[in-house]
């Protein structure tokens, strides 16, 4: 008797070949095989010629109304004959299946599914088939190794042992709430349905199981981060004021409302896992500077990382004339991989006896060497650049330190209960007093000599430009602008204007004494790649010139708007490009319509779909085998809310009706075992 939990290699015809086409799948257990569901299904249904568009997929049956001819074409085949539909002959084709010819025999009535030609009124076949065939053909994911055909009758041997035998996840009450089957039928119905509406029921209800254990998991998680105790940090709330009023600008309403939730958790004792959503230009640097300053008035140390090296010192930079403004006396470093040696112990023998604040750096904080005093906060910038591990060793190197997570990717509801339901979430959706919008136009390669005129005139009044292009050197490859060229073409068309040219292949000097210039006015125009996409603060640059701009995603263009619009000047930016995609077109078009990162973000989800928005595996759209997090939000939205208030039920896993979940969790989640 198969059970769920053997291993697959006990069903007849699993030999070690096969069994490591399954592990590749995914497929390891009898429950994942039953579990492995078709991700479309092809609708054998009969159907006459006339009743079928061009290039639809249909089934034919008739009468083989000429003999079966092979054609034979190196290694390639076509096998033709006739079938005659009625009173109508159709010509079918099969292409490299020659036994088909021996299958099939004049006045022989036969049903063929393929592709319809409606203007050749032929067929290409895909499948010839048996009177047995169901209507509704399951198509499931399958790989080189192994067929779909091969994981279909895997199931179906598999699913006549174990049929009746799987409980269900969700509670009974919460199914019966929804109207949802329970999980044997909905199995039963993914895999074998009598019709699409049955596969309809059974894919909604799986769906919803998928995204509510996927919220159990993710409060789990929650549950046991606030259960986990922490030291509370007892701030100088004096001088957390004086330090505010200190600074030359008074803080948004939302800037106060993000920096009360962010102190508050600071002073509970247990960990903070806070996420900072601010879009780009909104002010999150002072929230930060705001929450490491209160650790350090609690007498203990704090630390800020960074994904590049130029935002990094940028950070230190900014950091230091703001305390320094606000006449705070603190010690803040900066730590890099390309420090000297001497320096670099020195530092470190400082950091581990306390007399360092504030360190800045990037990865390098990592590194097992870097130990902390006493560290109490661990901010982490542009967090999706980071994976999950190297979060985790920052961690380790403090007490439990608080953790503060921020990002200018703006996150859509969809990303937001998904990837990071775990934390708590606080959003900037304000800009600074007195910031203007950013004007955005879109225009073609043949109307740049308008915008080379438009910035000669702009440059003329004293503003500074940058000019981004995909591609630092020519490529046959792709026929797009790259930065020498436009870099050399605008030397010429603006002989008064000193340009520079930044690019990731100069050393960490060259860029950092570019960007100084840039910064100081010595240098008008930057020609750049995207190495400027994230923490480039230069308030008088107030034009950005994208060229092919539909090579980049909107995030990307989102991000290198943000570049601009810092300073009290109206701010353009001017998006070159030919687009020859809907999708390259959409993008623009969504560029010029709204300078709202978050609605730019939802419509980048829906563009790309459940991919890698933020631009590592790890923190994209988790993959679900049925339920679409973009398509079925409203659910996702309702599983969580029902995650949220099982897991605040006292004794919710000591009830009989949950655990059927709990033994699940249990399995299946290596944290669960640890929030006893």
């Amino acid at each position: 008797m198969i059970t769920l939990n053997d291993n697959v290699n006990i069903l007849p015809g699993v030999g070690p070949k096969r069994l490591d086409a399954l592990h590749e799948i995914g497929i390891f257990t009898i429950e994942d095989l039953i579990n492995y569901f078709p991700f479309r299904y092809e609708d054998l249904g009969e159907r006459l010629p006339s009743e079928t568009l061009d290039g639809e997929k249909a089934t034919f049956k008739g009468i083989v109304s000429t003999p079966a001819v092979v054609t034979r074409f190196g290694k390639r085949s076509q096998t033709r004959f006739g079938l005659m539909i009625e009173h109508e002959n159709v010509r079918v084709s099969f292409f490299n299946q020659p036994w088909i010819a021996q299958n099939v025999e004049v006045g022989q009535e036969v049903a063929v599914y393929g592709t319809y030609d409606a203007a050749k009124a032929s067929l290409t076949g895909m499948k010839v088939i048996s009177k047995a065939s169901n209507e509704f053909d399951p198509i499931y994911p399958s790989s080189k190794q192994i067929s779909a055909k091969t994981i279909r009758h895997l199931i179906e041997i598999a699913w006549a042992d174990v049929r009746g035998t799987v409980g269900s996840l969700v509670p009974d009450k919460i199914r019966q709430k929804y109207r949802l089957l329970d999980r044997n039928t909905q199995i039963e119905n993914m895999h074998f349905p009598a019709d699409m509406e049955q596969a309809k029921l059974a894919r909604r209800s799986i769906a919803f199981e998928e995204f509510f254990i996927f919220q159990m998991r993710l409060q789990l998680l929650k549950l046991a981060d606030k259960n986990f105790s922490g030291e509370g940090i007892n701030y100088d709330s004096k001088a957390l004021n004086k330090f505010e009023a200190g600074l030359p600008f008074t803080l948004t309403g939302a800037q106060q409302k993000v920096v009360s939730e962010i102190l508050t958790d600071q002073k509970r004792p247990v960990h903070m896992n806070r996420l900072l959503q601010g879009d780009v230009g909104s002010g999150k640097t002072v929230v930060a500077a705001i929450a490491l300053y209160a650790v350090v008035t609690a007498g203990m140390q704090a630390a800020l990382m960074a994904p590049t090296e130029i935002l990094a010192q940028q950070h230190a930079i900014n950091l230091a004339l703001m305390f320094e403004k606000s006449g705070v006396d603190i010690r803040i470093e900066l730590l890099t991989s390309g420090m000297k040696a001497a320096a670099r112990r020195q530092l470190l023998e400082d950091l581990a006896d306390g007399t360092i604040d504030i360190l800045v750096g990037t990865h390098a904080l990592l590194q097992p060497d870097v130990m902390f005093h006493h560290l109490g906060l661990a901010v982490i910038d542009e967090q999706h650049r980071f994976g999950v591990n190297q979060r985790a060793k920052l961690r380790e190197n403090g007490v439990n330190p608080d953790i503060l997570a921020m990002t200018a990717t703006p996150i859509p509801r969809t990303l937001s209960i998904t990837t990071y339901g775990e934390m708590d979430v606080s959003i900037i959706d304000q800009l600074p007093n007195g910031r203007k919008q950013i004007q955005t136009r879109k225009i073609s390669h043949n109307q740049l000599d308008s915008a080379i005129n438009f910035l000669k005139q702009q440059l003329s009044e004293g503003a500074q430009a940058y000019v981004v292009t995909p591609l630092i050197e020519e490529s046959e490859a792709l026929d797009v602008q790259n930065a020498q060229a436009m870099y050399e073409a605008l030397q010429l068309e603006l002989p008064n204007d000193t340009i520079g040219l930044l690019h990731g292949r100069l050393s960490n000097d060259e860029k950092k004494a570019l960007m100084a210039d840039f910064k100081r006015n010595k240098i008008q125009v930057l020609v750049a790649t995207t190495v400027i996409e994230v923490g480039v603060d230069v308030p008088n640059a107030s034009i950005m010139l994208i060229m092919d701009a539909d090579r980049f995603g909107l995030a990307q263009l989102h991000q290198l708007r943000g570049r601009v619009g810092r300073g009290t000047r109206q701010s353009y930016t001017i998006l070159v490009a030919d687009p020859k995609t809907d999708y390259g077109r959409a993008r623009l078009d969504a560029m010029v319509e709204t300078t709202d990162g978050f609605i730019l973000a939802q419509k980048d989800l829906e563009l790309r779909g459940s991919g890698d928005i933020l631009g590592t595996k790890q923190s994209g759209v988790p993959e679900f085998a049925v339920g679409d997090p973009i398509k079925d939000l409203k659910m996702m939205e309702v599983a969580q809310q029902e995650a949220i208030s099982m897991v605040s039920t006292d004794d919710w896993d000591k009830s009989s009706e949950n655990q059927e979940l709990v033994d699940y969790l249990s399995r299946t989640m290596a944290h669960y075992r640890h929030l006893d």
